[in-house]
């Protein structure tokens, strides 16, 4: 992804509405692996007495790192497409706190990518959600955000 975005480009997270609207931040991209961060913000809140974070934000926190981590595995960028994503919630997230996502892309096959992932609020050695997941590679060949961003900082060419 380096030669497409450098170590740290916020586009490679804003090509996608939903990450927009939800705030989602780079924090780190490595080979297989990403790092998100989410602000807290008290409209994503789903138990208002509480303060904690709906589950849907942070399934699609854990899903946007995934989907990274698999773009960053990939030789030569192409379309993707979750397949599947399983959440464990381990405990609430801490109310108030920015939730961090991070992503890592262990085996990529010809067709499918696997990944394992963990949320945390305060560190990453106590994560309160951990995600196993699989994406299709190749999924999508029409005009995708991503696929226009991809040729836009390839110089104007076709992403393979």
């Amino acid at each position: 992804m380096a030669p497409f975005f450098g170590r740290a480009d916020q586009a490679i997270v804003r090509h996608t509405p939903h990450a927009c609207a939800l705030g989602l931040r780079l924090v780190a991209i490595a080979p297989r692996e990403a790092t998100l961060a989410l602000p807290y913000r008290p409209e994503l809140v789903g138990d208002p007495i509480r303060g904690v974070v709906f589950g849907g934000v942070i399934t699609s926190l854990l899903d946007q790192a995934s989907g990274l981590a698999v773009a960053c595995s990939l030789e030569t960028p192409r379309a993707i497409a979750t397949v599947d994503l399983r959440v464990d919630y381990l405990r609430a997230a801490e109310p108030g706190c920015e939730l961090f996502g991070r992503a890592h892309c262990y085996k990529v096959t010809r067709t499918v990518a696997f990944i394992r992932a963990s949320a945390w609020d305060r560190t990453p050695d106590d994560p309160f959600a951990s995600a196993l997941a699989t994406f299709m590679l190749g999924a999508n060949t029409t005009e995708s955000p991503y696929a226009r961003l991809l040729r836009e900082r390839a110089g104007g060419a076709e992403p393979a």
